[in-house]
């Protein structure tokens, strides 16, 4: 994995909000090394820009992330580039691959083993979007990084 920082200093031009990105290889240490990215953006987004980030949009980002690049290392063929960055309240996460096919969530099955990641990514996020680029596609996902209601369980009101 390598990690491409928005600008020189590793923030957007909007504003000089956080954003980083970084091209997997194949290998399947990606995945790991994609969550690990993604807590410490939202780590850095905490502590390097007092923004209110809550340990549950931490979990809940590296599941997304984590069902995310997974997909698009068992279904694209080629690199894939995950993208990170604060967008208003959210922190969006953007996957991009080299297949122009586009995944659809199948119905809830609670006897059907496996292929629930977007319906999870779907049912966790803010804002979900699947969108063909000139070439591949790109999946993106956007979570609310700070809690909802004091009360809410570690995954906010959903759980």
């Amino acid at each position: 994995m390598e990690a491409v920082p928005g600008d020189e200093d590793g923030t957007a031009s909007d504003g000089g909000l956080p954003r980083t990105s970084a091209a997997l290889d194949g290998d399947s240490a990606s995945i790991a090394d994609a969550r690990r990215l993604a807590v410490d953006f939202l780590t850095s987004a905490r502590t390097e820009y007092a923004l209110p980030v809550a340990e549950r949009a931490l979990e809940i980002t590296q599941l997304v992330v984590s069902e995310l690049v997974t997909n698009a290392r068992k279904y694209a063929p080629g690199p894939v580039l995950l993208s990170l960055r604060i967008v208003g309240d959210t922190v969006e996460v953007a996957v991009w691959d080299s297949d122009p096919l586009l995944p659809t969530a199948r119905t809830a099955d609670p006897g059907r083993v496996g292929q629930h990641g977007l319906e999870i990514v779907s049912a966790l996020a803010q804002d979900f979007q699947i969108r063909r680029e000139a070439v591949g596609k790109r999946v993106t996902a956007r979570i609310a990084y700070a809690d909802e209601s004091p009360g809410a369980g570690p995954y906010g009101a959903f759980w």
